[in-house]
């Protein structure tokens, strides 16, 4: 996993190490699985730390980010517009062109299998040729 430096010499990684020890709740945990699924769907993925603290994931071009909120973890796609989601895990941002999320609430499970298959179209949908 390749990873650029970044605040205060951490690399990203660290700084997300650092948000899910701050967080230090059901919403750390909830950012810890995920990222463990990400990782696990997409092995080589780069974390990156963007727009003052929110964690990010790339492959090929952005997959999505992380964001805490105090009532949920959202997972935002960078083109989830584009992406199959028979599983019906986009339950935010549905009305734009681009964009689409899952709000992960305290007590709500995750679908692993469906978000690791949205991972992996993510990345797959990021290698294909521009038109």
């Amino acid at each position: 996993m390749s990873e650029g430096t970044a605040m205060d010499g951490k690399t990203p990684s660290e700084l997300i190490d650092g948000r899910i020890a701050e967080l230090g709740d059901w919403r750390g945990e909830t950012l810890a699985r995920v990222r463990a699924l990400i990782r696990q769907a997409v092995p080589d993925v780069v974390e990156e730390w963007k727009w003052r603290g929110v964690p990010t994931w790339y492959r090929d071009g952005m997959i999505c980010t992380g964001e805490t909120y105090k009532s949920a973890v959202k997972l935002t796609f960078a083109k989830g517009a584009a992406l199959d989601d028979p599983a019906r895990l986009f339950n935010s941002s549905l009305d734009g062109n681009v964009r689409r999320a899952i709000d992960i609430r305290e007590g709500e499970g995750i679908d692993e299998e469906a978000l690791k298959a949205l991972l992996l179209e993510a990345v797959a949908l990021n290698r294909k040729p521009r038109r």
